[in-house]
């Protein structure tokens, strides 16, 4: 793979990949290219967000543990995807921790170096919102096919409101 995001051949169908030149080239100069092996933690779950790692190549479990210690994976992200965007635009911590699949290569930015860019480049704010909007989305389909397949789990006839009363969430 290519040390410079102007020379990839993939750029024309990732976000911050398909921008133009002078954004393409300031992005190129504030990431630094990393490759890490199987079994590796990019980030994990709780930990400050440092920063965002776009996924170049390879694959990374993304997964939350539960109180109890269990870890659940939520899915596999693929190259491309941009992973502790969230995290990072807030300043919070990860939401989620993200280990190695199969050997990735990753363009890590830190989030200083994020925000700083992003103030100078409008257009693609724009992008990184619908990004964030789309996630959302996504988020909001999951909880309702979970809420959905549980509560009719419960009651065994559909949904009738009951699996999650005294929850915040009801269903209806």
């Amino acid at each position: 793979m290519s040390q410079s995001c102007l020379d990839c051949a993939q750029r024309s169908d990732r976000i911050f990949c398909d921008l133009e030149p002078e954004a393409l080239e300031e992005f190129d100069g504030i990431k630094t290219l990393e490759t890490y092996p199987r079994g590796t933690v990019l980030f994990r779950e709780g930990q400050t967000a440092r920063g965002i790692f776009l996924l170049c190549e390879g694959r990374v479990r993304l997964s939350v543990c539960s109180e109890s210690g269990r870890r659940m994976t939520l899915r596999m992200a693929t190259p491309g995807e941009v992973l502790g965007l969230s995290a990072a635009l807030s300043g919070g911590l990860y939401e989620v921790t993200g280990e190695v699949v199969d050997q990735v290569q990753v363009a890590e930015v830190r989030r200083k170096d994020l925000l700083h860019f992003l103030h100078q480049h409008c257009d693609v704010c724009l992008q990184v919102v619908n990004l964030l909007s789309e996630d959302l989305h996504e988020a909001y389909d999951r909880v309702r096919a979970v809420g959905l397949a549980r509560t009719r789990h419960t009651n065994g006839h559909g949904v009738h409101g009951h699996g999650f009363h005294g929850h915040g969430l009801h269903l209806r």
